[in-house]
């Protein structure tokens, strides 16, 4: 995964961090609740693809059961709140959940490798998704007097803060030894270990990592939607959405998942307007065209264009009446 080895500057990641607090400032001044709707989302999925790109583009462990995790946070949040647990606790577990679940499955998942440790985690989710689906066929609805307090603002206001927060988390962790470790087994895990790296405990903690930050991202899917099947947070969709946009933004970058995570809503919700039939073919001509010519994703794209205009800036004129130049 090339460009995933590029770590961000602090400025850069500060700048990404303050431009998200900015937009989740959006409820006081705009009104529109579709508006405020699809930022949730967006920042939802920014959550979402900053918690795989742990594992996926930090660690180098293509996880594609990752919405198992997502699912396990929106079950335990949705069912503790319901009882009468305050949200912020009943998310706890959730992360709890998660967390404990993720490092169950890595403890037998490592001992596969490539594409057999992403078959088998995509395995994995599908058995769970399908065991929630008979267990709990019905709909999840929130009581009457929690939809009666339901205020979308707070929502969105949650939803930018853990946006915030990811970002914010998963920029400390590339900066960290364990994420310098981490790179190193994603460029080549028997160098790494003969280095020194621990790389089944290294891979054991981006899973936590990863696993916990997607368990909160679906304990906020939970306080969001007022109803929705429980099967659906299992959706092999939200790990297909997470890994688009990460490839889409830079895979292994910070502000790669908060670039790919508007284009993919903006560009999402214009084609399903647009060509309702075929928006999904053309999201899979996009993930292939930007793999196969931009591996680096948009921060590439734009790395380039800022090299570029360097190159097409005139020189600086001497004063002595000469370019500036040797």
């Amino acid at each position: 995964m090339t460009g995933g080895g590029r770590r961000v500057g602090v400025g850069r990641t500060v700048g990404t961090a303050v431009a998200l607090a900015l937009l989740g400032l959006a409820p006081l001044a705009v009104t529109r609740e579709d508006w405020l709707n699809l930022g949730v989302v967006f920042f939802l999925l920014v959550a979402l693809a900053q918690s795989w790109n742990v594992m996926g583009g930090q660690a180098g462990q293509v996880n594609l059961g990752h919405a198992a995790f997502f699912g396990l946070g929106a079950l335990a949040t949705r069912h503790l709140w319901a009882g009468g647990v305050t949200v912020p606790i009943a998310m706890a577990a959730g992360v709890a959940l998660a967390t404990v679940a993720g490092i169950a499955v890595g403890l037998a998942a490592f001992r596969l490798r490539g594409a057999y440790f992403a078959i088998g985690t995509l395995a994995l989710a599908e058995v769970l998704r399908i065991a929630v689906g008979n267990v709990l066929p019905e709909i999840s609805t929130l009581p009457a007097g929690a939809i009666a307090a339901y205020r979308l603002s707070d929502r969105y206001y949650a939803a930018a803060a853990l946006a915030v927060g990811t970002t914010l988390a998963v920029a400390w962790l590339a900066a960290s030894r364990l994420g310098l470790a981490m790179e190193a087994i994603r460029e080549d895990e028997t160098a790494a270990e003969a280095s020194g790296v621990g790389a089944f405990r290294v891979k054991l903690a981006a899973v936590a990592v990863s696993t916990g930050l997607a368990g909160l991202a679906g304990g906020l899917f939970a306080f969001y939607h007022i109803s929705y099947y429980p099967q659906h947070a299992f959706s092999p969709t939200w790990t297909f959405d997470a890994v688009l946009i990460t490839f889409i933004g830079g895979v292994g970058t910070v502000h790669g998942p908060v670039l790919g995570a508007a284009l993919f809503v903006f560009l999402r919700e214009y084609l399903a307007l647009r060509w309702v039939d075929l928006h999904l073919l053309i999201f899979g001509v996009l993930f292939i065209a930007i793999v196969l010519l931009l591996p680096g994703g948009l921060v590439e794209a734009t790395a380039r264009l800022r090299g570029l205009a360097r190159r097409r800036r005139p020189p600086l004129a001497d004063p002595a009446g000469g370019t500036g130049r040797a």
